[in-house]
């Protein structure tokens, strides 16, 4: 399958209400990918850019009462119009008011995909979690000890909203209603930089648009796309600085020979 092909090819418009901690990266990890970002969080202004937009990426986690609403009526305008949606409840389980915002939009907005570390997925399947903020406790971790557990209670979870659900952690869980897909690209450093889980958001997002077809298969590629990225910038990285700087060059300069031969997937049944 093509999978970067496609969408370089389609180049799909992305929009993005995401944290303002990352915006920057993310807007460059999709560039780099092919896709265009654009981003609007004002409510007067960011259901209408859904009408000529491909994908909506939704990222609570710099929320406010505002943009809540924005994410709120995007999305459902999105669904509307047919269009790719997905999530990243950053933070999810962290407060009482995020749990509640985050619990409102799947509530309100039907998502392709809901990307999160094992807390937050956790958190939102409703299972006992130690977030960490807007990271993953250690004591959460996906391991080969409790992974089919694990994939039992993303089932449920996509079961429950219809979207595939993706756990990105030392090991990737890339799960729907009809089979499972762990992938172990990536590297350690990549933890320490920030902004790495919203970039994968948007990858996932040019992934549904542009390969439509298969919905667990294209998440799962867009998983190891930045993996892979991490791995290749690794190489000549000094430190965070330059592994950070690296996977924007590395995402750049991937193809599909590339995904195909340094994947490291492998299927589960559910």
């Amino acid at each position: 399958m093509e999978y970067i092909k496609n969408i370089r090819e389609k180049c799909p418009l992305i929009h993005f209400i995401t944290n303002y901690v990352t915006v920057n990266d993310v807007a460059n990890a999709a560039l780099a990918i092919g896709a265009s970002p654009i981003m609007t969080d004002e409510v007067l202004d960011a259901p209408d850019m859904q009408n000529i937009c491909n994908a909506l990426v939704i990222n609570p986690g710099t929320l406010n009462q505002n943009t809540v609403k924005a994410m709120i009526e995007s999305g459902k305008r999105a669904n509307k119009l047919n269009h790719v949606v997905v999530l990243d409840p950053c933070g999810a389980g962290a407060t009482p008011y995020r749990n509640e915002v985050i619990n409102d939009l799947i509530e309100n907005v039907k998502f392709d995909c809901i990307k999160g570390n094992i807390s937050e997925i956790k958190a939102l399947a409703n299972v006992s979690s130690k977030t960490k903020g807007v990271d993953a406790d250690v004591s959460d971790n996906v391991t080969r000890e409790n992974l089919q557990e694990v994939i039992k209670m993303a089932k449920q979870l996509s079961i429950k909203t219809g979207a595939v659900i993706a756990i990105t952690g030392p090991i990737d869980l890339i799960v729907d209603e009809t089979g499972a897909y762990t992938t172990d690209n990536g590297c350690r450093e990549m933890r320490a930089i920030t902004g790495t889980g919203c970039m994968t958001a948007g990858l996932i997002a040019a992934s549904l648009v542009a390969n439509p077809e298969n919905k667990l298969k294209a998440v799962t590629a867009a998983v190891v796309m930045i993996g892979l990225a991490g791995e290749f910038s690794k190489m000549y990285a000094k430190g965070t600085g330059t592994l950070h700087i690296g996977l924007i060059d590395e995402l750049s300069n991937l193809n599909d020979s590339k995904l195909e031969a340094g994947a490291k997937i492998e299927r589960f049944e559910v």
